[in-house]
């Protein structure tokens, strides 16, 4: 079984969507990171960062949310060809570098959160979901920073009207509710 390891208010929450998207048993550990959990000889055992989310799976080892995102989806079987998994891939690095950096990274954020949001949109304008008409590991990835972004700074996405619709519908789904929101 999966052991996930995460902070209160963490990108774990992101693996955890994940995990309960696609119904895979997982444990949660929560760390506190106030106190220091996270640079603990134990947990630096698994991540020598002390960052977190980290899973273990018997003695194999995994940090970095994105690595363990494109794991699980491999694991399982949610991406089936060598093009799915290469397509995964360049969403999942995409929120991860990218699009977490154009909306987070206050120097840029005037620059990039309109360029990157109006070409999301144009992706999203004839798709529900940013592989086509099915929910993938790409739109926990995207979706979750979007998400952030209006949890974490209020952000808007009414003048992207594709992409205002796309974080709507990722917003009502049960796996999202429980895993980023905390409601069950």
């Amino acid at each position: 079984m999966t052991k996930l390891y995460g902070g209160a208010r963490s990108r774990a929450s992101i693996v955890k969507w994940y995990l309960e998207e696609i119904q895979a048993p997982y444990e949660f550990q929560l760390l506190d990171m106030q106190a220091g959990e996270h640079l603990q000889p134990e947990f630096l055992a698994i991540n020598p960062f002390g960052k977190v989310p980290a899973i273990t799976e018997g003695d194999f080892q995994l940090w970095e949310s994105g690595a363990i995102l494109l794991y699980l989806a491999d694991k399982y079987e949610q991406v089936k060809t060598v093009e799915a998994r290469a397509i995964a891939a360049q969403w999942v690095l995409f929120a991860n570098s990218t699009l977490g950096t154009g909306l987070f990274v206050a120097e840029s954020r005037e620059k990039e959160t309109p360029r990157l949001l109006g070409a999301l949109n144009k992706v999203l304008e004839n798709k529900l979901y940013l592989t086509g008409d099915h929910f993938s590991v790409a739109d926990v990835a995207v979706g979750s920073i979007l998400g952030y972004g209006i949890l974490m700074l209020k952000l808007s996405y009414a003048e992207y009207p594709a992409v205002e619709a796309y974080v709507n519908r990722i917003n009502e789904r049960t796996a999202y509710k429980k895993a980023i929101l905390g409601i069950s």
